[in-house]
């Protein structure tokens, strides 16, 4: 049953992706246009040399951390939609300290991402803690907190610390920028961060008693609590350790790429990393291979219009595509009747196999 299990959720992610891919080539169909040397273009802006890996692996990167901010808080039943404000958080705590503070360097780097991270976990614990002592809805609690993190970033950029004429900030000086890996491949160590965090994240869920109570409350909180589980403490917990993931990413994100803070900083990270998250079904490491794939469907787009004059919106209507398959999908296997057809015809297979 669990090979089975772990089949279908390779399996529907797979097909929601061959799927979108079809339709979308019906699309360039229509438009007029060839659809695999559409898709030839696509890949080659994204992953046609080093430095288009390196440009694609730094799309990726803030989509890593949302994503995983995402998928662990949904692992412990918990809807956690706040993930662009605690990443927006994290960015403004790191600019503040590296702009304002005087440290530079490698103190500076190290300082800002602890502070960003520690911000993070506390914007994200505010849902948590109105949750569990006066029963509100996270969504609709950390969907607001986004606008007010959005709104507080404004205010930074265009007043606090506005640089000059120009809404914005000043950039963060050179010395305290996250170094590239290497000169011929120039993406920041922030990748590397965000890989290592989920392959621990991995271990955590799957392979400590902790994160088999985190998974035992996401699965029934009612059957935990009569386990003796900390059902609260254990959700406090988990919003607190997902806005700190998303807050570690808006530091990363402002050392590693983008230096400042300006209009349209971090729009869309949260819930895009929401998507990636059910797609890749919870899996911290599935999260990285979704975040990738999404990161080489966005640096493409522009290399797609410019040889095929195909619109980048199309790429857009991909990306989209696979979040409603794949979700559809895990909502399909899940029914009932389904799961009684393949259980069927696997102890069918299974048996013929073992004769």
């Amino acid at each position: 049953m669990k090979t089975k299990n772990d089949y279908m959720k390779l399996l529907v992610p797979l097909l929601s992706i061959l799927a979108a891919f079809v339709i979308g080539g019906i699309i360039i169909l229509c438009l007029g246009k060839n659809p695999l040397e559409a898709y030839g273009f696509l890949f080659k802006g994204a992953l046609g040399s080093s430095s288009k890996i390196a440009q694609t692996l730094e799309v990726a990167c803030p989509l890593i951390f949302t994503g995983l901010a995402a998928a662990f808080a949904y692992k412990c039943g918990v809807f956690n939609l706040g993930g662009e404000g605690q990443f927006i958080m994290g960015s403004i705590t790191s600019i503040v300290i590296s702009t304002q503070t005087g440290i530079t360097g490698a103190p500076a780097i190290i300082i800002s991402i602890l502070a960003g991270t520690l911000v993070g976990g506390v914007w994200g614990a505010i849902p948590g803690v109105l949750k569990i002592t006066r029963g509100l809805n996270e969504m609709i609690v950390s969907i607001m907190l986004n606008y007010v993190a959005t709104l507080f970033m404004g205010c930074i950029f265009t007043n606090i610390l506005r640089d000059g004429s120009v809404p914005q900030t000043p950039a963060i000086p050179k010395e305290s920028q996250l170094p590239n890996i290497s000169e011929g491949f120039k993406v920041h160590y922030g990748i590397v961060i965000g890989i290592l965090l989920a392959l621990v994240l991995y271990y955590f869920m799957f392979y400590t008693s902790a994160g088999f109570k985190l998974r035992a409350v996401g699965m029934n909180a009612m059957a935990a609590k009569f386990n003796g589980f900390a059902v609260k403490k254990i959700i406090l917990l988990s919003f607190i350790c997902s806005g700190a993931i998303a807050g570690m990413g808006g530091s990363i994100e402002l050392h590693g790429k983008q230096f400042r803070l300006m209009q349209g900083y971090g729009d869309g990270f949260g819930f895009d990393g929401v998507a990636i998250a059910l797609i890749a079904q919870l899996n911290p490491i599935g999260t990285v291979i979704v975040a990738l794939f999404f990161g080489i469907l966005r640096k493409g787009a522009s290399t797609l219009q410019a040889g095929m004059k195909v619109p980048t919106s199309v790429v857009d209507i991909i990306q989209a595509l696979v979040i409603v398959f794949a979700v559809a999908g895990t909502a399909l296997v899940r029914l009932p009747q389904v799961q009684q057809f393949f259980r069927v015809h696997f102890s069918g297979r299974r048996k013929e196999a073992e004769v």
